[in-house]
């Protein structure tokens, strides 16, 4: 016999009953706990983020900037025969299939401002792709007509990526010739006194490994993935590289744009292939060997930044999971190092820890899955100024750097939940080997100009604007012609899953937030889901060909 109505109704009511007391003791507890640790490692990062802003407010009052104690001179130092004062310099230019901007880096490197006697140029051409190979030949080939010292060097087996890349082309014999070595990524424009701003300050200075120059973007007003890249990365060298340079003599090589010292690079066991951040790994043994380093804020290096959501995720994958591989290999070495015991804890627990792994952690833990979670939890609770207020001053903090960005604080900091998600699984690629973690990826580029581009740089040499000028239209017409033009591909856009799965979750919370009539909470993951939505959907950046 069927149950009556109030046997069914009191039936759901004692289900419900019961879901209540489970929901109230075994599963509310956790996620509080949960809730209550990620809001620790939130205000702790907070913290380590307001003492970033502070010590680079300092160093603005005080005017504390690293200070040659040499200079080279222009022109007066040649015609004197003060030539062989200047030290030999290699600059080095790895590239894989760099066929957008391949012609401009050549060109800024080949105008140094330095005696051509005392520089050589490696192009470490790591293509796969045959026609632009002959490109790339071709363009040397040019330069090499004019009187620079240039070499072209293309490895037949390319294994290690970059790292193998730049391990291959500091084993030949000439380069103990050199006493410093300046990198730059195939996208990068160094102005013609780069090298006159950057190496007189190993001058006088024995235990200096590494001079960093600041990176400035081209495209930096492209789209709002642009815009908003630009506020991170001002922020990263104008507060986080230029405090520690200035009051630790240490932090991460953003692999280009840098100048070592040959001896520290050997000393500290040269380029290693075993994770995808060679840079940081280069850094972080170069430290424990005790070697100092100096980052210049005031000297700019111009490149490109990624314009379309795909290769910047793909970029952020890499950045974000080799830290952790990082970490995983030198935790031992950093332990056994004769370094100081706070130079170890700096290392262990803010360069790597709290930096690396507690930042996407907790970025994506407590507000992608335990704030929506509240939402069908009411026990555990997230108050207002965990997920409005602090996220805001924090927001508010990051911009200070790129005022012109003030505009866009809403949109960064949506946007920064949302590449949680990436950075999230990145790291934990990275600290378990999984093997997303070992991809290396080129960054895709467009080529852009600046406004103030090569050309006009070069502007006061007549011969060598010529060059610049010059530089491949005409002369590899033929070549280009022979190879023919691939025919573009249709731009379409993408859908990631993650995000999209993200973004339900997030919206379903709002609306559930909004029948409980908690009004910041519910604003703050309506907008939320919709930043999720539209980055699922493709809708930020240029879309990919």
């Amino acid at each position: 016999m069927p149950p009556t109505h109030a046997e069914a109704v009191e039936a759901l009511e004692m289900l419900y009953a019961h879901w209540l007391y489970v929901r109230a003791n075994y599963l509310a507890p956790p996620v509080q706990v949960l809730a209550n640790v990620c809001i620790v490692m939130f205000m702790v990062q907070s913290v380590d983020r307001l003492v970033l802003v502070l010590g680079c407010f300092w160093i603005k009052f005080r005017r504390l900037r690293p200070v040659a104690a040499v200079g080279f001179g222009g022109e007066a130092d040649a015609e004197n025969g003060g030539v062989d004062e200047y030290p030999m310099v290699l600059l080095q230019i790895p590239m894989c299939n760099e066929r957008e901007v391949y012609r401009q880096s050549i060109a800024a490197i080949c105008v140094q401002d330095w005696p051509r006697e005392r520089m050589l140029v490696q192009v470490l051409d790591d293509s796969d792709d045959m026609d632009v190979q002959n490109l790339v030949k071709a363009e040397v080939q040019k330069w090499q007509q004019k009187g620079v010292r240039i070499l072209y060097r293309h490895r037949l087996i390319r294994t290690g990526y970059k790292a193998g890349n730049l391990k291959s082309a500091m084993s030949c014999d000439y380069i103990k010739d050199y006493e410093f070595v300046a990198i730059f990524d195939a996208d990068f424009q160094p102005a013609p006194d780069f090298l006159k701003k950057t190496v007189p300050h190993f001058m006088g200075n024995d235990d200096l490994g590494l001079v960093q120059a600041r990176w400035a973007f081209v495209n930096k007003d492209e789209n709002l993935l642009t815009r908003l890249q630009n506020i991170n990365l001002s922020f990263h060298f104008e507060v986080e590289q230029q405090v520690n340079g200035i009051f630790i003599n240490f932090f991460g090589f953003n692999g280009t744009a840098g100048v070592w010292r040959i001896k520290a690079l050997e000393q500290s066991g040269g380029w290693l292939e075993r994770t995808t951040v060679e840079d940081m790994d280069i850094a972080v043994r170069a430290h424990l060997a005790g070697w100092k380093f100096i980052y210049l804020n005031d000297v700019k290096c111009l490149c490109e930044l990624p314009e379309s959501y795909e290769a910047y995720k793909k970029q952020q994958h890499r950045w974000h999971s080799g830290p952790m591989q990082l970490f995983r290999l030198c935790f031992v070495d950093i332990l056994r190092s004769k370094v100081s015991f706070l130079k170890k804890m700096n290392l262990i627990f803010l360069f790597f820890l709290l930096r690396k792994l507690v930042l996407p952690f907790y970025s994506f833990t407590l507000f992608c899955i335990i704030l929506p979670t509240t939402m069908f939890l009411p026990e555990a609770h997230l108050p207002a100024w965990v997920v409005c207020y602090v996220p805001g001053i924090m927001s508010l903090v990051s911009v200070l750097p790129s005022p012109q960005s003030f505009p866009f604080i809403v949109p960064y900091l949506l946007f920064e939940n949302t590449m949680s998600v990436t950075k999230f699984n990145a790291m934990v690629s990275g600290l378990f080997k999984l093997g997303s973690s070992y991809e290396w990826i080129v960054t895709k580029k467009l080529g852009r100009s600046s406004e103030p581009d090569l050309v006009a740089f070069v502007e006061k040499e007549q011969q060598q604007q010529a060059l610049h000028r010059a530089a491949s239209e005409s002369e590899l017409k033929g070549l280009e012609m022979m190879m023919g033009k691939k025919k573009e591909k249709k731009r379409r856009n993408r859908m990631y899953r993650k995000e999209m799965a993200l973004s339900l979750l997030l919206l379903t919370a709002a609306a559930r937030s909004l029948l409980a009539a908690q009004g910041i909470h519910f604003y703050f993951l309506l907008f939320q889901g919709v930043a999720f939505l539209a980055v699922g959907l493709d809708l930020i950046g240029e879309q990919v060909s």
